[in-house]
């Protein structure tokens, strides 16, 4: 991403020193852009969860620091004053968490991490609202159909039912067998 800006601005560099730009705005807003695609590829301030409500526990990592990397980060904008980021195991990423005081107001605050061995500076945003995120909820327990499963709470009502249903079995085996044997009903 780099090599690919530093080509985007160099070629907008040439075009405005050939004059086929609109002058010297189009040469600054092509360094701008070199810049920004180099700070965006110096790596960004990760949030998770990036909502959360008061009194939760927020989680952030970046990349900017490097592989040994440590940082100083600071949610102080939230309420919650400093905090380290430190190299993980995961390679390049320095991780921190922090947790947001149970009198935060709701609104999006920007969190930040200055590295430190270089001071570069990244920064996230966190949102804090009044209400949690909806989980997923899964139904529990059995289905009111009123037909009632095989051994019911009542097992004299389930006796009785069984008997009801082996004298209709029985009946209508003896009505079919008198109708094959050809006496009518």
């Amino acid at each position: 991403m780099r090599r690919t800006a530093r080509l985007l601005s160099g070629a907008a560099l040439a075009l405005a020193a050939a004059g086929l730009g609109s002058g010297p705005a189009d040469a600054a807003d092509a360094a701008d852009a070199a810049d920004a695609a180099d700070a965006a590829d110096a790596g960004s301030l990760e949030v998770f969860p990036s909502s959360v409500v008061p009194g939760g526990q927020v989680s952030v990592n970046t990349t900017a620091c490097g592989d040994t990397g440590t940082a100083a980060g600071d949610a102080s904008a939230v309420g919650a004053g400093s905090f380290t980021l430190a190299p993980s195991t995961h390679k390049g990423n320095a991780i921190g968490q922090f947790k947001v005081p149970p009198s935060a107001q709701p609104g999006t605050y920007e969190i930040v991490a200055t590295c430190a061995e270089d001071g570069k500076r990244v920064t996230g945003d966190l949102v804090v609202t009044l209400t949690a995120p909806r989980e997923q909820v899964y139904p529990r327990g059995s289905v009111k159909t009123g037909v009632g499963g095989a051994l019911g709470p009542d097992p004299v009502q389930t006796a009785a039912g069984i008997a009801a249903l082996a004298v209709a079995a029985a009946g209508g085996t003896w009505l079919l067998h008198r109708r094959a044997r050809g006496d009518g009903i």
